[in-house]
Parts: C-alpha cells; structure tokens; sequence
C-alpha cells in the first residue's frame, strides 16, 4: 500500500494567498469604477489584474486624484467668498452682440468656480522667451505695493537675473514681495537651493505649493501639481501663460545634451482682469498658509488700455469638476469655421477627441500644433497615439521641428475667440494639475494669437497621414501601450 504524504501548511497558504488575490480582485471592481472615467476603471483593473501588487500600491499611492478633504473645503470657501464679494461690482463694458453659446460659456465658467467676466481689457501677447522675463522685470520695477509671483518652476540662473533683480529692488523699496512655486516641480531641479537661498536674502515671504513632506504633516497626492503662471502687480498689471521661469533649457544636462530649447508665450493684461488673477493667487495663498489677505483697492478695477472681454478660468483638483475640460468642449462645440489648437501634450479623453472629430465632419477647419520633438517619453508615444485618428478625420497636425519644445497652450475659434494660459489639453491637466486660463472675447486679441500661430507654422511641418503609416512597427507598439497608461488617475 502506498502512503501519500500531504504537507497541510502549505495547501492552507495557498487558499489563502488564492482567496486573498480573489477578494482583491473583487473588490476593486467595486471600488475603482466609482465615479471615475471607463478607460481610467479599466487601465486601474488592468493594472490590478496583470501586476496585483505593484498595481495595489500604485492605486494607494496616486489613485485618488483629489486634493484632500481639509483642502478642497478651503477652495469651496475661498470660491464662495469670491463670488459674493464680486457680486454687484462694475468689471467694466462688455463688447456688444456676443453669440448665444458665448454667453452660455461664461455662464457656465462662473458656475464651475471662474470670476465674472470683466470687459475693458488690454492684452498683449509676448512670444519671446527672453522678451516675456525682461517684460515682467520692468513691470516689477514699477511695482509700489505689492507684487504676487506663482509659477510652477521658478529658477534663479542667467535667463532669470534681471527677474529676480527685479524683485530684490521691489523688496528693498519695501513692495511686499510674495511668492509661491510648486515643491515638487522645483525640488529636484539644479538651482533649487540657490533660488531659495535668494528669495530669503531678498525678504520675499516665500512658501511651496502642494508640498509633499509627512514629517511636516503636509501630504497628497504626490503627483498632483500646481502648474498655474501668473504675475500680479499693484492691482494694475498682471501677466498669464505657459512660461517658466527659468532657462530655456530648464538648466537640465538632458535637454543641454540633445540642444532642447522652450518655446512659450505670456500675455500682459491691463484693466479689470487683473482683479481675477488676483484672487487666483489669493486663493492659492490661502490654501498653503491659511492667510487670508484682501488688498481692496485691486477690486477699483480701472479701465485698460482696450477693451477685450476676459474671463480667468482656474481649474484643479480642488474644483468638482474639470473646468478647463468643460471649457474647451464649449468652445469646440461653438467654432463655426475655424479651430487653431497649441498644446504640447495632447492627450484627449473621449469626450474631447469626439467633439474635435465632429466639429471637422461639421466643416470646421481644425490645425493642431505639437513637437517632433518629446521631452517626456510617456507623454510623447500617448500624444502619438492618436495621430492616426485625428489625420483621418481631417486634422491638420503640425509639427514644431526639433530640437525646440513648442510648450505654449492656447485655443483661437473663428475670428474673436481666444483661450491662453497653463493649461495642456491632456488627461493630467484636467485632472490632476491646478491650472489657469483666460477666456478672452476680441478680434484683436485673436489677431495676436494668429500672427503667432503664423509664426509657429513656419518653425514646422506638416504631418501627413501617408508619413504616419510608415512609421515602424516598435512606434506603433509603444505608441499604444502609453496610451494605455495614460488614463491611470
């Protein structure tokens, strides 16, 4: 008779590891689709399921693209707060005879958290790197009270001397010198400490934006930003857009190894507009240190020196829902003839790439402008993964030739409508990165725009679909797994 030996220890772990990895499996298909987009559920279950423990720890470590409850709180309170005090004030004469769905749009910015749209505005638009620091340096020159600085990447170095020469004179004339910069988007780039450094010498009242340090008790998301640009001067002058402050080069071995150099662009406003891009920074301020400032005289609101309509549109993690997304549908759903799109990193949900898809079976002439070149792999293969699609139905896609980095982000639909500002039309913008942009109603100011989208187009090529289908089979391949991991938030 042969005795079979059965090791019960081992029989039992493996129940248990097996029920473990069901019940994991099971629950998550409860909790990961609640509230959140299909390809995200999917590319997280997909993670789960092929990668369970490496999937596990990447769900609790980024999957709740929220801010945290206290903060979010703090930016319902600080919108509410805005939105009765600009109840009843002039922000200036609105142009005449604006279009049914314009009107909507703004109705619907103010709903979802922007300030009243304010006319009376003057806007110029500067496309020169070195241009847009010298500018704001001389308007910081000027500056008799205050000045407000938010930037995501804020780097003290050769480009940005005179800027932050600029703020040492304000400082030591004693303008109150305020300055706020994203903790994680700065703490690991070459001139952090010096550009700290300088801000202490200088008596500037500093602080980091969404700081990730748990022995601080400070935490969230680490991978949510605040990637918002902004000036604000005495109340009078303000500046918004895509740029950093820094190098064009971002002062990385990486980039000065492949000779990347940044394109961007910021607009300098005048009028009563300047009060909303106040009250972003404000707001901001408000969440990293719990200071609460008014300065009133910002809310006088003179007139500019034109008179465009502008509306400033913050969007976040701290809204409910994603404004900017919200915002650029509309404006798609409202192009009658033309739409002219500059992001750097494209990559739609499904609600936007239908809505760029049906505006060209509508017969709207769509050009979209990106980089040849990429500075983030992932990014880069996810944006290209979607070529194909958008050639076919009639986009024109532009490609802004290496080895520059086209990173200006911006919207003109027809003749007189404009967005600008930091926000990328891709899935971490709308979810995951604090942003600002101006919604801006005026001829003049998409004439600007379009002088600089000429400009654009003739620093690149047009991709064609023939071209595409070329391309070989490994592009493919990584194309359309970054694609994939693109909606893991």
């Amino acid at each position: 008779m042969i005795s079979i030996s059965v090791d019960w220890t081992w029989t039992w772990w493996i129940v248990l590891v097996l029920a473990f990895d069901i019940s994991i499996r099971v629950i998550a298909v409860f909790i990961i689709p609640r509230n959140r987009r299909p390809t995200a559920a999917m590319a997280w279950l997909l993670a789960i399921y092929f990668i369970p423990v490496i999937g596990i720890l990447l769900f609790l470590l980024i999957g709740n693209p929220r801010l945290p409850r206290k903060r979010r709180k703090e930016q319902e309170s600080i919108n509410d707060a805005f939105r009765e005090a600009s109840e009843g004030l002039d922000f200036g004469t609105l142009r005449p005879d604006a279009p049914e769905w314009f009107t909507q749009l703004v109705g619907l910015n103010r709903k979802l958290g922007a300030l009243p749209i304010a006319g009376d505005n003057g806007a110029q638009i500067i496309s020169d790197y070195q241009g847009s620091l010298d500018t704001m340096a001389a308007e910081i020159d000027r500056a008799t009270r205050y000045v407000h600085v938010e930037f995501y990447i804020l780097q003290s170095d050769g480009a940005t001397d005179e800027f932050f020469s600029a703020l040492e004179r304000a400082a030591a004339r004693g303008v109150t010198v305020r300055v706020l910069l994203d903790h994680w988007a700065n703490r690991w780039k070459p001139n952090y400490h010096a550009t700290i450094s300088r801000l202490e010498r200088m008596g500037a009242q500093w602080h980091l934006m969404l700081p990730v340090q748990p022995l601080k008790g400070k935490y969230q998301r680490p991978d949510l930003r605040n990637h918002r640009k902004l000036v604000v001067i005495d109340g009078a002058v303000g500046f918004v857009g895509s740029q950093n402050v820094t190098d064009r080069s971002y002062n990385l071995k990486t980039n000065l190894r492949r000779g990347l150099q940044w394109v961007d662009l910021m607009v300098r406003v005048d009028g009563p507009v300047v009060a909303s891009l106040a009250a972003v920074f404000v707001s901001d301020w408000y969440g990293e240190t719990g200071e609460v400032f008014v300065v009133e005289s910002d809310f006088l609101m003179d007139a500019g020196t034109g008179d465009l309509d502008c509306q400033i549109v913050p969007s976040g993690p701290g809204f409910e829902y994603e404004n900017n997304l919200k915002l650029f549908l509309s404006l798609i759903f409202g192009a009658k003839k033309k739409i002219v799109m500059v992001s750097p990193y494209f990559v739609p949900d499904e609600g936007l790439l239908l809505a760029i898809q049906t505006a060209c079976h509508r017969g709207v002439e769509v050009e979209l402008f990106v980089s040849e070149e990429g500075d983030q792999a992932m990014v880069y293969h996810a944006q290209r993964s979607y070529y194909e699609q958008l050639l076919a139905t009639g986009v024109k896609i532009w490609m802004y030739k290496r080895p520059y980095i086209l990173h200006s982000k911006s919207m003109s639909i027809d003749d007189e409508v404009a967005v600008v500002g930091s926000s990328n039309m891709d899935m971490r913008s709308f979810g995951l990165n604090l942003e600002v942009t101006m919604l801006v109603r005026g001829s003049e100011f998409v004439d600007q725009l379009r002088n600089v989208e000429d400009q654009y187009r003739g620093m690149s090529r047009e991709l064609t679909i023939e071209e595409w289908e070329k391309r070989p089979i490994r592009s493919v391949i990584l194309d359309n797994l970054a694609r994939l991991t693109s909606a893991l938030q």
